[in-house]
């Protein structure tokens, strides 16, 4: 299974692999697997091996899932995986449900939380943390248990950090 097997066009409530680079592209504009694994890379600095057991889906525009396995493309199902990555957008979001499982031990554009900030980030507030890295979507982390956990992604602009957690996982604590 190489990849995008879809047709030349997006299917809002389908299921298609990502192709594995560009030159595997049969629908404009979707993402590959080579950009979405980069990206993550690049923007959190992981290792790539990380993702190897995974595949990447897109259903709907931009809308990245990962999948621990192996099914044909197209499928025509509810769900498959976990949502992971929007894309089709200026800049590309990660999901909670992807920081969560894949940012334990990143370093790279992680702004850790202390108690006060965590809660208030949980509630879904915005916070102004002391940072002095890149602007853009970070993952939020607090230390528990003597290490630090990924606990969501941020929206770090104009030294405001904006929680993207979602209304249904927010948490007064």
């Amino acid at each position: 299974m190489s990849g995008d097997t879809g047709g030349d066009e997006n299917v809002g409530q389908r299921f298609d692999r990502l192709p594995g680079t560009a030159a595997d592209r049969e629908v404009e504009g979707r993402a590959t697997r080579e950009e979405v694994v980069g990206w993550w890379v690049e923007r959190f600095d992981l290792d790539p091996e990380r993702f190897e057991r995974y595949t990447f889906w897109e259903k709907g525009s931009g809308k990245i899932w990962a999948f621990a396995g192996e099914v044909d493309s197209p499928a025509e199902v509810e769900g498959l995986g976990m949502t992971f990555l929007r894309t089709r957008q200026e800049h590309w979001k990660p999901t909670t449900d992807a920081v969560q499982r894949f940012g334990r031990g990143t370093t790279k554009n992680v702004i850790a939380l202390d108690d006060e900030e965590a809660k208030a980030f949980l509630r879904g507030e915005d916070i102004d943390p002391e940072w002095d890295g890149d602007w853009g979507y970070l993952i939020a982390a607090h230390e528990i248990a003597g290490g630090v956990e990924p606990i969501g992604v941020g929206l770090y602009l104009y030294d405001e950090l904006r929680s993207q957690m979602p209304k249904g996982r927010q948490r007064d604590l």
